[in-house]
């Protein structure tokens, strides 16, 4: 059985520029991907993929119930793949009533996770949904947080838990029972061909240098930036002015006041500091 690698990330982490390279470097083309076209496999959350494979409608069930199939969705995924697959997943890895893994093992070669100084998170999170820092460092800190939740209107993916940021993290890199290699946003951006080639190496994609180099010139923020500009990006939420908007590391210190900081820090020091994003002496690494 060709099993699944999942891609998975809290929001705002990384995870669509990796995509983005993954296309560029199975692509074998000799000029970039477009980005409405990075074919890397559905996310986890899609609600057409579901339907269609569990044989029922999500509208016509509750989120606790979809919860209870997803399992059986991705064992299906994984025996019909033709090879490895490489799907997204923002969903912290949780078990639903049943105590099942929503992501099964069984299903699963291994993750990449792929994770973000929580002071960067919080302000391209608020920019992403179109709305003030505060309330997105309120969501980062509760462990209910939920995409695609509100019970308003049927929304285009499946509901996803996301817990807090730090629970989040600790779900992913803790409990799986399959391999996980940790990414650091930060790494991609300041050792990139060092960064993806390890990466690539785990999930069993090509690493030479040339495919590498030419990957991530295909896929460097640049780029990103120029097509959104020119094309649009489906991903984009329709209330935020760009998806690709500065792709920087330690840009909250322009963003951030000195409380909102320290709330974040306050929240979050434990698996900050795991991740190298505090020193010794519990101050900001980027």
């Amino acid at each position: 059985m060709n099993r699944i690698v999942w891609l998975a990330s809290y929001p705002k982490s990384g995870n669509t520029w990796f995509r983005a390279f993954l296309a560029n470097l199975l692509s074998g083309l000799d000029r970039p991907v477009p980005i409405n076209a990075l074919r890397t496999g559905s996310i986890a959350s899609a609600r057409p993929v579901f339907d269609e494979l569990a044989g029922v409608e999500a509208s016509e069930l509750t989120p606790d119930e979809i919860d209870l199939l997803r399992p059986d969705v991705y064992q299906q995924m994984a025996e019909e793949a033709l090879a490895t697959e490489y799907h997204k997943v923002h969903d912290a890895y949780t078990l639903n009533s049943e105590g099942r893994p929503l992501l099964p093992p069984e299903a699963t070669r291994a993750a990449l996770y792929f994770v973000r100084n929580p002071l960067d998170v919080a302000v391209s999170y608020a920019h992403h949904s179109h709305c003030d820092v505060d309330t997105v460092i309120g969501w980062m800190a509760h462990p209910g947080h939920c995409f695609c939740a509100g019970p308003k209107r049927l929304h285009n993916q499946l509901r996803q838990r996301l817990l807090t940021w730090s629970g989040h993290v600790e779900s992913w890199v803790d409990r799986p029972e399959f391999p996980v290699h940790v990414v650091r946003y930060e790494d991609m951006k300041l050792a990139p061909e060092a960064t993806f080639t390890e990466a690539a190496r785990f999930a069993d994609l090509p690493t030479e240098p040339e495919a590498i180099a030419r990957a991530l010139e295909f896929s460097s923020f640049e780029e990103l930036q120029r097509q959104e500009a020119e094309t649009g990006f489906a991903e984009k939420n329709p209330r935020a002015e760009s998806f690709f908007r500065k792709g920087v590391a330690g840009g909250w210190r322009e963003a951030l006041s000195e409380e909102q900081a320290a709330k974040v820090i306050e929240d979050h020091r434990g698996v900050m500091e795991r991740f190298g994003y505090l020193d010794e002496g519990g101050e900001p690494v980027f």
